[in-house]
């Protein structure tokens, strides 16, 4: 028997309910199952494809790329160049905005707390408070808490009823003090679906702006809910209206680059001597953190944007993207009032007002598998299998 060391003194953790899932759906051997809990893009047959775009750029960049030397913390330069117009709606001025690369969307997250917290130590002040509607996605709060910021939450969603409670969110904000941070979906919403329609965008862009609050948009799913300009629209209301502010954005859905994690930082800065200083810290804390990003996801993106042929074929595939998922929400609210919602939802997610008992019948006896919180990838579906979905569901409620 060895004898105790520093690492006894960890304390176990649960096992991960979706990998959990995931073994489940590929151990179940009826060939009607359904997996509606993995939250990734799936096409009619299924499956999660490469994107024609990002095929040719990588036949491109095999052809012509001639080193794999570092890049620095900052990443690819011109990737976080060419993003700007799809995030924006155009370039931004170098003197009021930061751009990194980092490892997805999550890395993009934790870059920003990590600048938060960075910014209060030195402010000898309270910790930074976020505040975080609830439901999120569940990574939220834990990468804010382990940057060690303080989490306070408001309720976003009313599960039952399926609606957004949007004067508990300004309720909220409205009691929000100067320099506290709100995280924001900026489309799409996970895991709810359902998102703030433009005027609700324009009354947080005012509180932001009266209470000097922060906003810290994600902004993951641009393009799968309306289109890239219209899912956009709302954080750049936002972004307009506060003197600083910060947007993790991610390329792994819209390009479906999953695996490849390819995301960015971008930060406003009220001043250019501020936004100086917020560069330098990004690029420090991205240094001790990462070093430097992974090229080869950002380097495709690059490369598809930098041609126009390119860029039309992404967006016309990412059109037929958007379009299926939309028919099969059309499909689900068409074909059960209770159901209804969801035809004014947008993006992959849905949280369905079923609890994790009923989730876990419709797995046992149906063959479908979603999250126990009910979050249920819609993109998992396809106009052939909405009736069994509907099906089910009616069998459990």
């Amino acid at each position: 028997m060895s004898a105790p060391t520093l690492f006894d003194a960890l304390a176990p953790q649960p096992a991960d309910t979706l990998l959990s899932l995931i073994a489940l759906h590929r151990d179940d051997p009826r060939p009607h199952k359904l997996d509606l809990g993995v939250g990734v893009y799936r096409d009619d047959s299924g499956a999660t494809p490469v994107m024609r775009a990002v095929k040719a750029a990588e036949a491109r960049l095999l052809e012509t790329q001639s080193s794999k030397s570092y890049l620095g913390p900052e990443g690819d330069i011109r990737y976080a160049e060419l993003l700007q117009p799809i995030v924006f709606g155009r370039a931004v001025p170098a003197d009021t905005f930061v751009g990194v690369q980092t490892p997805g969307g999550t890395g993009a997250l934790r870059l920003a707390a990590e600048l938060i917290n960075a910014a209060r130590k030195n402010a000898k002040g309270p910790g930074a408070k976020v505040w975080l509607g609830t439901p999120t996605w569940p990574n939220h709060a834990p990468i804010m808490t382990a940057a060690g910021l303080t989490v306070a939450t408001y309720r976003y969603y009313d599960q039952a009823t399926q609606t957004v409670l949007f004067d508990e969110m300004m309720a909220a904000l409205q009691g929000a003090a100067a320099g506290d941070v709100v995280l924001l979906h900026g489309c799409c919403h996970n895991p709810v679906g359902a998102d703030l329609d433009r005027s609700q965008w324009r009354a947080v862009a005012e509180v932001v702006a009266q209470r000097g609050l922060i906003p810290l948009i994600d902004l993951a799913y641009q393009g799968l809910g309306d289109g890239l300009e219209e899912d956009a629209a709302g954080a750049r209301l936002v972004l307009d209206a506060a003197p600083d502010a910060l947007l993790a954005y991610s390329c792994d859905k819209n390009f479906g680059l999953y695996r490849e994690r390819v995301g960015a930082l971008y930060a406003k800065g009220g001043t250019p001597a501020r936004t100086e200083l917020m560069r330098s810290n990004i690029l420090l804390l991205a240094r001790v953190n990462w070093s430097m990003p992974p090229d080869h996801g950002a380097a495709l993106v690059r490369v598809i944007l930098d041609d126009a042929a390119l860029t039309a074929d992404w967006r016309a595939e990412l059109d037929g993207m958007r379009s299926r998922i939309n028919r099969v929400r059309q499909a689900l609210a068409a074909g059960d009032p209770w159901l209804a919602p969801l035809g004014h939802h947008r993006g992959m997610f849905s949280l369905l007002p079923l609890s994790p008992d009923q989730v876990a019948t419709l797995r046992r006896e149906h063959a479908v598998y979603m999250v126990g919180s009910g979050r249920a990838n819609l993109a998992g579906l396809t106009l052939d299998t909405v009736p069994q979905f509907i099906d089910a569901v009616r069998a459990v409620r």
